[in-house]
């Protein structure tokens, strides 16, 4: 399968033009905001979803471009993350890039198959005797299951965070592997790179930005 690298991908272009949305309605505001008799404060909140909407979008393409050059299965992993976060099912899944994992991940159980949608959902079904534990992905198979990731020793003041998501974060902070995380409680996804968490609102690609939040 060829590789499709970041600036092939039609999904920068829609977070371009999302972005050219709200940069319109912010100068549209400002050229209301002297007039009294027009009242901002319902636009702002429009404007607020189509952040929300920007920073999905724009979660989805750095995944994909942090992806791209160590795995052609993006869309089977965000098939994957998808029905997890639809099901509310936890998951655990660290794609290896450049750093070794050897040394800072306890090995679990040998799996050595093909990436698909199917065996990783499989794998995070809820009593399946490999859920707990963290999926490795090396390339394009699936090393192995029930992993166990060192976990995060950073305080993360105001913040709730749990098990799942110190592991990915613990992680990410000794190596450059990308760790995506799906909570069970919640039903929310993110994926933690470089000691960061960020949040994946969907992983979908749109069709069409401008329509998809009202505005």
């Amino acid at each position: 399968m060829e590789r499709q690298t970041c600036d092939e991908a039609p999904i920068k272009e829609l977070l371009k033009n999302q972005l050219h949305i709200i940069a319109e309605k912010i100068k549209n505001n400002l050229d209301s905001i002297e007039n009294e008799n027009i009242c901002l404060l319902s636009d702002f909140e429009r404007i607020g979803q189509l952040f929300k909407k920007a920073e999905s979008l724009a979660a989805s393409f750095y995944l994909q471009c942090y992806l791209s050059s160590f795995t052609s299965h993006y869309s089977d992993l965000s098939v994957c993350v998808g029905h997890l976060m639809e099901r509310r099912h936890g998951a655990l899944i660290v794609i290896e890039r450049k750093d070794s994992l050897e040394e800072v991940l306890y090995s679990g159980v040998p799996i050595g198959a093909a990436i698909s949608a199917s065996l990783l959902e499989a794998i995070f079904y809820p009593g399946n005797p490999l859920h707990d534990g963290a999926v490795l992905v090396q390339g394009d198979r699936i090393a192995s299951a029930a992993n166990v990731l060192p976990l995060s020793s950073a305080v993360f003041e105001g913040k709730k965070i749990g098990m799942r998501h110190r592991a990915a974060i613990g992680l990410s902070e000794r190596t450059d592997a990308l760790v995506l995380v799906v909570s069970e409680e919640s039903g929310l996804a993110s994926f933690a790179y470089q000691g960061w968490l960020h949040p994946i609102h969907a992983l979908e690609t749109p069709h069409n930005p401008e329509t998809d939040v009202p505005v």
